[in-house]
């Protein structure tokens, strides 16, 4: 059975390998889960493991959770790359390839949200590109329901939202 909870980490690990830009929960268990590797709770249980291990690095925000690999999950990949089979490389480069372009734009929309000094909710609405923030913007709201709304919102609204502020800026 080791061999195979191997298997789970390195198609975690090649993935996030194979982008310049970190992955979602979402975006990693979608491609894992239709391709019927493993179940839902066995994949919870690797992404732990390599955080735990040092071989990725967890950012969270209130819905939402990005994996980067870290240098030490580099090594052990390049180290233990062999064990993944050939079919299973070109499924996740094919899936890679076709999704890329939606699954960065995915991961440069960064919202969260925090109870400030105020007992008001401060949310944080980003774009990034790379480490660079295109657009830092928060906002105070009096709720918890509104910081939620605002940050479920910038996720299908950024780009307009981005749009519209650089068109009254400049």
């Amino acid at each position: 059975m080791a061999d195979v909870n191997l298997l789970y980490k390195l198609i975690v690990l090649y993935m996030l390998n194979k982008v310049d830009f970190p992955l979602a929960t979402s975006q990693i268990s979608d491609f894992i889960l239709d391709k019927g590797y493993t179940t839902y709770f066995k994949l919870q249980q690797t992404l732990s493991e390599l955080e735990n291990s040092g071989f990725i690095r967890v950012e969270n925000t209130h819905n939402r959770t990005l994996y980067h690999l870290t240098e030490e999950g580099e090594k052990t990949l390049h180290y233990f790359s062999k064990e993944i089979s050939g079919d299973i490389i070109a499924d996740i480069d094919v899936y890679l390839s076709e999704k890329k372009y939606d699954l960065k734009i995915e991961s440069q929309i960064k919202a969260d949200y925090y109870e400030n000094v105020n007992h008001e909710y401060t949310v944080r609405l980003r774009v990034m590109e790379g480490n660079v923030p295109l657009i830092d913007l928060n906002v105070s709201v009096p709720s918890i329901a509104e910081a939620q709304t605002i940050a479920d919102n910038w996720y299908k609204n950024s780009e307009e939202v981005y749009s519209l502020i650089m068109q009254k800026l400049l």
